[in-house]
Parts: C-alpha cells; sequence; structure tokens
C-alpha cells in the first residue's frame, strides 16, 4: 500500500452552538413525542437532519406547514422577529434553537437601532442566519454588504450614524477586508465590543491554515449550503493547498485527484459530526498506508444550556 500521512486539524466539527441545537430536537420529541416541527434544516447537514428526520423530526420551511397543535423548532441559524411574534399568536408551542453567538449579534442590531444608527451587515444575501438578522429591524434598517465593492455602493440615510454586524460564518480575512473599507468610507462607523464571527469559525480556519503548509490536498466534511464549511475550503485554498475540497462524506471523495498526494488534510465544518470524519479516515485506510498526525491550534470546551422549557416538567409549553 502506498503510504499516506493524514493531517487532521483540531478543532473541528460540532461546535457549541450545532450541539445544542441539536439536543434541542432530540429533547422535544423526548418531552412531546413525534412529530415535532423544525422550521429549516436544524443545521446545515443532511446526515444529521435525516438521523433526526428518523426520530421523528419534520423540517418545513414555513409556519403554514406545521399543524397548530405540534411544537415547532427554529433552526440555530435564527429567524426574522416576525416568525416567533406570528407562533406566538397562533398560541403554538415553539422553541427558539438559534445559537447564543447568533443572538448576540441579534440583540447588537436592535440597540444599535434603538440608539438611532442604520446598520450595515456583512453577510451572504439568502443565508438563513443573514435573513433572520436582518429580520430583527424593520425594513431598510440594514444595509447587505457581500463584498468590497459594494460598500463604493452603499447609500445610507445618514453616514454619521452607522453600526456594522457580520454574519458569524464568515472568513476572517475576508471580512477584515470589507470591515476596512467601510471605516475607510465611513470613520464614525460604529463596530461590534467583540468580534462577531463567532470562536468555532475562527478557530476551524486557523486550524487549517496551520495544516495548509504540511499538505498536498485538503478535504472539509460539510454540507454544500454550509457557510463556515465552504469558507474552511476558501481558506485552504488561500493558503496553498492544491487541492481543497467540500465532501459530504467518503463516497463524495474524488480519489482521482488525489493521486500523487503523500500528506492529506482533513477538518470538518461546525454543523459536521465526527461519524463522518471516522468514515472518511476508514476509506483512506482502505487505500492507503496511512499514518494521522493532529494539528491542534485551540482547545474549545463551550458548552451552551438548552431552553428552560426543555428542562421543565410537561406543563410547560413556551421557550
Amino acid at each position: 500500500m502506498t503510504p499516506l500521512t493524514l493531517y487532521l486539524a483540531a478543532p473541528r466539527g460540532f461546535c457549541a452552538g450545532v450541539d445544542r441545537a441539536i439536543k434541542i430536537v432530540e429533547m422535544a420529541i423526548e418531552k412531546w413525542g413525534a412529530p415535532v416541527y423544525v422550521r429549516h434544516e436544524i443545521v446545515h447537514n443532511k446526515f444529521v437532519v435525516d438521523g433526526l428526520r428518523d426520530k421523528g423530526a419534520v423540517f418545513v420551511e414555513d409556519l403554514d406547514d406545521c399543524p397548530p397543535d405540534r411544537p415547532v423548532i427554529f433552526s440555530a441559524h435564527g429567524v426574522p422577529k416576525a416568525i416567533p411574534a406570528e407562533a406566538e399568536r397562533r398560541r403554538m408551542v415553539y422553541v427558539d434553537a438559534t445559537c447564543p453567538l447568533v443572538s448576540k449579534v441579534h440583540i447588537e442590531a436592535d440597540r444599535h437601532h434603538r440608539n438611532g444608527l442604520q446598520m450595515v451587515m456583512i453577510g451572504h444575501a439568502g443565508h438563513p442566519e443573514t435573513i433572520g438578522t436582518m429580520g430583527q429591524l424593520p425594513e431598510g434598517e440594514v444595509l447587505l454588504v457581500e463584498t468590497e465593492a459594494d460598500v463604493g455602493r452603499l447609500e445610507p440615510r445618514d453616514p454619521a450614524r452607522l453600526a456594522f454586524i457580520t454574519q458569524t460564518t464568515l472568513s476572517v480575512d475576508d471580512t477584515a477586508g470589507i470591515v476596512a473599507a467601510l471605516k475607510a468610507r465611513f470613520p464614525e462607523i460604529i463596530g461590534p465590543h467583540k468580534e462577531d464571527i463567532c470562536y468555532a469559525t475562527t478557530n476551524r480556519q486557523q486550524a487549517v491554515k496551520a495544516m495548509a503548509p504540511k499538505i498536498d490536498a485538503l478535504l472539509v466534511i460539510g454540507a454544500p449550503n454550509s457557510s463556515n464549511s465552504r469558507r474552511l475550503v476558501e481558506v485552504g485554498a488561500r493558503s496553498g493547498c492544491g487541492y481543497a475540497q467540500l465532501v459530504q462524506r467518503a463516497a463524495d471523495i474524488d480519489w482521482r485527484a488525489l493521486e500523487g498526494a503523500r500528506a492529506v488534510g482533513i477538518t470538518a465544518g461546525a454543523s459536521a459530526p465526527e461519524a463522518l470524519v471516522e468514515e472518511v479516515i476508514d476509506a483512506f485506510r482502505a487505500r492507503y498506508a496511512v499514518t494521522m498526525q493532529e494539528v491542534t491550534t485551540a482547545v474549545e470546551n463551550v458548552e451552551f444550556k438548552v431552553p428552560r422549557v426543555l428542562r421543565e416538567g410537561p406543563e410547560a409549553v413556551r421557550a
């Protein structure tokens, strides 16, 4: 067998927000029985979603698809303010699984709005987190920018009364460039007290950067609609990996593209379970004489509590 070194990024895979969101669905099924409805994929990973579906979760895109007598859970990405308000109006039982780090950005946006500032959001149009965050404020109060070029096209109400926030799963390097452009054009713009990009996104990108000089190719395990996973591929390519590819699981690996590689890096996006990492490692072991090396750049011990409604007795119906 051909020798091959597999470099394993640490940290990788599940973050605390994803872990919490999955627990919320499992605990809701345990508390109220199946089916439990989930508005949008709880996290962006088919393997996780399929596993929860098997346990009794039903994934829908709209409250209208949820029967009024069954609980509904809002995904980890967050939802516009109008969604829980509508669930309240319909007297639905609901649990909000929004990641606490996304909720922090929502609170920040609301505070700036109450202080009379218009918001600029750095994010990806159409991503559920961006939709949820922009939906915290009235129409027109959040201006979206995706690139440095977008900054030049902004037409704020008052250039001296602006603040910015970011999607939590962006590329740290790309965002730094956009922030610099915002500050150059709007010197009085107010930024967050602490970086909006979450610790898990930052840590996973740092691990890829540390691994990149050692490897010929990088595989990122994650879903095509996972923003943080796609950013890991970009970071790998930008850090010098000749080949960087997103794969959902072992069956998606393009073995021909890896021919001649002697060192391959493996990481996983924040919504990819460790079981899929093990599956990919096993696939390499079936083809190569594998030596494993772990590249550790941080140790994570963050944990988020599930909402109280799931820790209380059966009489509780609101989160």
